[in-house]
């Protein structure tokens, strides 16, 4: 099958280009910017004489005549003035930006700043959280591939929030990640002198994912009230560790609560919920499509840690994304994302 990709410059559209280049069944048939039409090797030297194709203008005929999917993988506010030159077309479209994933368009105007999408598109687009939403996906046309810090968030929340475990209220996320979840645009807050030896919080109680974090577990559970979702930025390059904090509303056992997970998630290729005593750092995870889970019940105060970690530039983008191009042409979920975690 043939898949073209917009905006290949960004950290996320080049992790695109890394997975498809080895995938059993999609073939990367053209890849497009805004930029100028240049190879995609001057863009990113390391694809030198591996990936040599040219950066194209965006032609969405052209592009829906020729390929079976395209992926946006373009900032948030691009995406959505990309939906209308694709509405009904016959191609298949993902969208790793946020500009699908609020079904509300008033928040994500009050959230993002910016203009939104086309509502009807918006309505259509399913969101892509692939271990929880495959049937929806499987039949989708359009797919809002979730955010990094929802990803880690959600994967760790999921299976007590269904079950109706946890005070509504009670829910309080403490998340970190590293710099290239910013993108690859020039910012201060980004500089190596500014992020080297410094741990800083950023966007306090303002995070543009804390709507979409709310809207998923509201689908999941209706009482679920307004989270605590504070987000910090680490000295390193990827990775992403979300420590949640929720209140359980009777007496469970950590081995207890590990097996529900484990329950959830055994036929999940991609979840791997730890052991009793064993919690994951990022490095566990970097450069792979896999989210560990550890979990530990406090009884002095009945409360539940989960730990939750994944690459944010994998499962937190272009790792999911492919999770959801597989299962949207009826492949199996892990197909082309095997691969183990870099490690050291």
């Amino acid at each position: 099958m043939k898949v073209s990709i917009i905006g290949t410059t960004g950290y996320g559209g080049v992790e695109l280009l890394r997975i498809l280049h080895s995938h059993p069944e999609f073939d990367i048939h053209s890849i497009h910017s805004t930029k100028e039409e240049v190879a995609i090797s001057d863009e990113y030297p390391h694809l030198y004489g591996i990936i040599d194709k040219k950066m194209s203008s965006i032609d969405a005929d052209k592009i829906a005549d020729e390929s079976d999917l395209v992926f946006f993988a373009t900032p948030s506010g691009v995406s959505s003035s990309l939906v209308d030159q694709f509405k009904g077309k016959d191609i298949k479209v993902i969208d790793l930006s946020g500009d699908l994933r609020l079904k509300n368009t008033s928040d994500y105007l009050k959230w993002y700043k910016k203009t939104p999408a086309n509502e009807a598109i918006v309505d259509e687009a399913v969101y892509g959280l692939s271990e929880w939403n495959k049937e929806q996906v499987k039949a989708a046309n359009w797919v809002a591939n979730p955010g990094c810090y929802p990803t880690a968030t959600l994967l760790g929340l999921a299976p007590v929030v269904k079950e109706g475990l946890i005070d509504p209220r009670s829910i309080i996320v403490d998340a970190k990640s590293g710099t290239s979840g910013a993108g690859r645009a020039a910012s201060r807050a980004t500089l190596y002198a500014e992020v080297n030896e410094n741990f800083k919080i950023y966007k306090v109680n303002e995070h543009q994912h804390i709507p979409e974090i709310e809207q998923q577990l509201m689908v999941w559970n209706s009482e679920i009230q307004p989270i605590t979702f504070s987000t910090h930025l680490l000295p390193l390059t990827r990775g992403i560790m979300a420590t949640m904090y929720v209140q359980l509303l009777a007496d469970w056992e950590t081995e207890r609560v590990i097996d529900l997970y484990q329950s959830y998630y055994e036929n999940e290729p991609f979840v791997r919920v730890r052991p009793q005593g064993y919690f994951p750092s990022i490095k566990d995870v970097s450069s792979s499509n896999y989210c560990d889970i550890g979990l530990h019940v406090d009884k002095r105060t009945n409360r539940l840690t989960i730990v939750s970690v994944i690459d944010n530039l994998m499962k937190g983008a272009a790792g999911q994304a492919v999770q959801n191009a597989n299962i949207m042409f009826g492949l199996e979920s892990h197909s082309g994302l095997k691969f183990m975690p870099l490690y050291p």
